[in-house]
């Protein structure tokens, strides 16, 4: 059986051999039409030690910049084809242009968003607040520190104006004020600019806390900021709490869409309590609701200050 698969017909065995014969041909090839030692190329000898003495100069360079990266803890970057040097100079990161910063090594991207910064009224005010760019690695900043120069306000001649106008001026709306400790705002009154004075909250923050208190009709106690990722124990001296400003929600007239609006009741108990209107009529107290699986106890107990039955 095994024969058959070396079995070949008369016209195969032919285009075999002849296959043979082209591959031998192929094979010998160089041996005839090879060309002598001396006409292989247009290199010589002298050529082939200079080039090998450059690329032991270049060796010897690599060697030395992967050393000095090493000792002051600086990650080599790669150049890429066509990008130029950096060149290093003094500059002003308060003051320099985009085309300054790409000129001192550091990617278009990041000169955006240092002019991006300075457009939101940031200011860098010693040579360390240049490092907390978005972007900036340790290698870039230690490499540009020492040209770093931030020039200081000339002060001297406005002390007089400002000291004979201040009780005037208007202040600041972006005001770096802070409460001392003691002191306490209601949680329902304050707005941005006065919840911002507390300290360890900043912009982000005091909107977060508006923008939750309008959705749940003011707050009933300062452990709910926890409901938005808060650090309560570090808020709570700072707050008190009125709670008669809390809105409560007319839950005998109020729709489907309109009760899921509020952040302690989802869709499925907003539809109970409207089924219940439907079959029983009005809801008198919380007690009705509890007969449904819907609500647990722990939603009932933090729903109960903002749902009236009338």
């Amino acid at each position: 059986m095994w024969k058959d698969f070396f079995y070949f017909t008369r016209t195969q065995r032919k285009g075999i051999v002849l296959l043979l014969l082209l591959i031998a041909a192929v094979c010998l090839l160089p041996c005839f039409f090879g060309s002598n030692s001396s006409d292989r190329g247009d290199i010589t000898a002298q050529e082939v030690s200079e080039q090998e003495y450059m690329h032991f100069l270049s060796s010897l360079k690599e060697q030395k910049s992967v050393s000095t990266h090493k000792e002051y803890g600086i990650r080599p970057q790669r150049q890429s084809a066509g990008q130029t040097s950096p060149l290093l100079m003094e500059f002003d990161p308060n003051t320099a242009d985009s085309v300054t910063f790409v000129k001192l090594g550091l990617p278009s991207w990041m000169a955006r968003n240092i002019l991006r910064y300075r457009s939101k009224n940031g200011v860098f005010r010693r040579p360390e607040d240049f490092r907390k760019i978005y972007g900036m690695t340790d290698a870039q900043f230690q490499t540009l520190r020492p040209y770093i120069r931030i020039a200081q306000p000339d002060t001297d001649r406005y002390v007089a104006p400002v000291r004979l106008l201040e009780d005037s001026l208007p202040l600041r709306k972006d005001t770096l004020f802070k409460y001392p400790p003691g002191t306490l705002v209601d949680l329902n009154r304050a707005d941005t600019t006065e919840l911002k004075k507390i300290p360890g909250i900043g912009s982000a923050i005091a909107r977060m806390i508006v923008d939750y208190r309008s959705r749940l009709g003011a707050f009933y106690r300062v452990e709910q900021l926890a409901d938005i990722r808060l650090k309560v124990d570090k808020l709570r001296p700072w707050f008190w709490v009125d709670t008669t400003l809390v809105r409560t929600i007319p839950v005998n007239r109020m729709s489907v869409e309109r009760l899921k609006r509020h952040p302690y009741l989802n869709f499925y108990q907003a539809k109970v309590i409207n089924e219940h209107r439907k079959k029983k009529g009005n809801i008198r107290s919380l007690k009705e609701l509890s007969l449904y699986e819907e609500f647990t106890p722990a939603d009932l107990e933090r729903i109960a200050p903002y749902l009236s039955f009338d």
